[in-house]
């Protein structure tokens, strides 16, 4: 690791850009399908920076939301390349995962992207997804997933999108598909309401083989998953007649999510922790939630 993994970093970053914009590219094409006489929902992307103590470059990204759309009420993709020295509380959290050397010297590096969305029709599911990669002068490694959080379930919708995660985690090992599902069942659950979050995906963190190639290309797979895994589920329902009640059910799902991200997300903790756009942070808030 001597050589800072330059090359592995950009080769990661660019990765998370390129599939960022396949995804914005995807969602405003849904919006250009739904018929509706409002105007079809555009991203607004706006360029962050992380904030450093000392006021020398810290990194940034770029945060893409759309609101209002025909088919999104609110999505946000966000991709961002953060660097720096971990502060105190966020060293420990390190040294208590088992990253050595932290406190003799905590630079660190990440990259990822993180998506959210939320539906105008609650017949069409939510989903998340973001995939990620980690550096510290002592030890790198992946993480992500995704995973499906419709408020009106559909049985063949859940089938699905496990079906296309499996179809492309399988190449790199039979085994693997069975342990990130039940590393998401287990990740987003809310203990404080004794259930899931949603229906599940597939999760995994601290993915370090030792082959940076193999783990790459397993990350690469699950962010390709997302498109084939879930836009076939928005097409579906998209046009579904919904009542006033099934809005509701969305708006009391969405409390689950909001009370997931902020008490849980390790994602949410470390960007707020690390002192990145809080825009950007929080931007996997649902646009209205309700709770009875």
């Amino acid at each position: 690791m001597s050589n800072g993994f330059e090359a592995e970093k950009s080769k990661a970053s660019a990765w998370f850009r390129t599939l960022r914009d396949e995804i914005v590219a995807a969602f405003e094409a849904l919006e250009d399908r739904q018929h509706s006489d409002a105007p079809a929902g555009r991203f607004e992307v706006t360029a962050t920076k992380r904030a450093s103590d000392n006021g020398a470059d810290a990194g940034g990204g770029l945060m893409s939301v759309m609101r209002g759309g025909r088919v999104f009420e609110k999505v946000g993709v966000n991709v961002s390349t953060v660097y720096g020295q971990l502060g105190e509380a966020a060293q420990k959290s390190m040294a208590a995962r088992g990253v050595p050397g932290m406190d003799e010297d905590p630079r660190f590096w990440a990259s990822g992207i993180s998506l959210v969305a939320h539906m105008q029709n609650p017949h069409a599911p939510a989903v998340h997804m973001n995939t990620r990669m980690f550096w510290t002068p002592h030890a790198w490694w992946f993480g992500g997933g995704s995973d499906l959080n419709p408020c009106i379930e559909y049985d063949e919708d859940t089938a699905h999108f496990h079906a296309v995660q499996q179809e492309y985690l399988d190449p790199h090992g039979d085994d693997l598909y069975p342990r990130l599902k039940e590393w998401a069942d287990e990740y987003f659950y809310i203990p404080h309401r004794n259930r899931a979050r949603g229906v599940g995906g597939i999760f995994m963190d601290d993915r370090c083989t030792g082959d940076w190639e193999a783990d790459f290309a397993l990350t690469q797979d699950i962010g390709r998953a997302f498109l084939p895994a879930y836009v076939p589920l928005v097409d579906k329902r998209r046009e579904t007649v919904w009542t006033d009640a099934d809005k509701d059910t969305q708006l009391i799902h969405r409390g689950l999510y909001a009370e997931y991200n902020l008490v849980y997300d390790r994602g949410t903790k470390f960007g707020l922790a690390t002192g990145h756009d809080a825009n950007a942070v929080l931007m996997s808030l649902p646009p209205m939630a309700k709770w009875v």
